[in-house]
């Protein structure tokens, strides 16, 4: 019985723990409210702490993978496997939400008043695009900010090692090792994870506990209980495809530290050290996992396809336009899948796919700062789906390319 409950402890202790953290948080937040602002600074300790991190292990865990990889036709299969499942799973993220605000209109009976907002800024297409896959600088770069342009330097550098054979060995080896160095220094920055996930639980549930009350409580009615509903039956859905009851077994059994981590920072990228994590003892091979999940959390964000469907269905219940019929959806439906894999990829892509919306529908400026407040109430659950869709599609790109028991290889 003792060695049972060691064994499970062992397992799920830390998880338990940061369950229970956030727990403490949401119950700090209900009763000291506004006043709960005071637990931010703890939180973003921890936030700092992790974003500091971020870009070093995101430049050797993708470069040392590349470096790794003696056929460079892997990586190429890697991309075309992950890019195949992001669009899938964006797909099928934006259905659901689609249906679901037929049955459920979020705006239903809602009267605002419309502030026009100061200085809302264009969309400017090139320029963004520039931005987002190359910085004029290499100092640029070594930014949180610019993590796609960061993302494709590190693919270069692991291909230039990988492409100079002998020569490159000992860069490689740097890389490696550099990557492991990093994984223990989030191994140790995880420690204050229970005090900084309660401290930013709590400052959110205090500060905008009232907004769930308010106007937006119908479309947050809406979106918590789609998304918690995607998060448990189609990730299990997905780990099943991808290697049946094992798979959703395993996945199962790491992804509750990720999970938590996503919630309360709402942050894809501070997630990115605990999910690569979990991915590993998951049993997914590295080259894969390293490349996927940093990758996914700029450009993947199933969540974020959710809400898109819910703030543009939000939009034209508030102007009574008819959100249905075929063209209507499929229209919502391409306009959410480019905000949660192609947009989410701009600097700044919350705010420009936002913006996106806006202009494509030709609704007035004064709606930017509605739906804004929407996709800051359901960032947290919008962040988790995010952040372990990237896990579950590695899985998937397993087991695209190494078969029905990639996993017990």
């Amino acid at each position: 019985m003792n060695i049972k409950s060691s064994t499970f402890f062992r397992a799920y202790g830390f998880s338990i723990l940061l369950i229970v953290s956030i727990g403490i948080g949401a119950v700090l937040g209900i009763v000291l409210k506004k006043e709960a602002v005071i637990f931010k600074p703890f939180g973003d300790v921890f936030l700092n702490l992790l974003f500091t991190a971020i870009v070093p292990l995101v430049f050797f865990s993708i470069a040392s993978a590349v470096a790794g990889m003696s056929n460079v036709r892997r990586l190429g299969k890697i991309l075309a496997a992950m890019l195949f499942v992001f669009i899938l799973t964006g797909i099928a993220a934006s259905t659901i939400m689609a249906v679901a605000v037929q049955y459920y209109p979020p705006a239903q009976g809602i009267k605002m008043d419309l502030n026009i907002p100061a200085g809302l800024e264009q969309f400017k297409t090139s320029e963004q695009i520039v931005n987002t896959f190359a910085m004029p600088d290499f100092l640029d770069i070594l930014s949180k900010k610019n993590m796609m342009a960061l993302i494709i330097f590190s693919i270069l550098i692991g291909l230039a090692t990988s492409s100079v054979g002998e020569k490159g060995k000992v860069f490689a080896t740097f890389l490696a090792s550099a990557n492991e160095v990093m994984m223990k220094v989030i191994h140790y920055i995880m420690f204050y994870a229970p005090i900084g996930l309660c401290a930013y639980f709590a400052y959110f549930i205090g500060v905008y506990g009232p907004e769930l009350l308010g106007s937006y409580a119908k479309a947050m009615t809406l979106y918590y209980p789609i998304t918690i509903l995607y998060f448990f039956l189609a990730f299990s859905l997905y780990a099943y495809i991808a290697a049946r009851g094992i798979g959703v077994r395993n996945f199962w059994k790491n992804i509750i530290p990720p999970s938590l981590t996503a919630l309360a920072t709402a942050s894809s990228v501070a997630t990115i050290p605990s999910n690569l994590e979990a991915a590993n003892k998951t049993g997914i091979p590295k080259d894969i996992s390293e490349v996927v999940i940093p990758i996914g959390a700029t450009i993947h964000m199933e969540g974020s396809c959710l809400a898109a469907i819910l703030k543009i269905a939000f939009l034209f219940g508030l102007f009574q336009m008819d959100f249905s019929g075929t063209q209507t959806l499929v229209t919502a439906i391409g306009i959410a899948i480019l905000c949660g894999t192609v947009v989410s990829g701009i600097p700044g892509g919350g705010v420009v796919g936002e913006i996106l919306i806006i202009s494509l529908y030709g609704f007035p400026p004064e709606v930017f700062p509605i739906i804004t407040m929407i996709g800051t109430l359901v960032d947290p659950p919008a962040t988790m789906v995010n952040a372990i869709g990237d896990n579950v599609s590695s899985m998937m790109v397993a087991r695209i390319l190494g078969g029905r028991d990639w996993i017990k290889k």
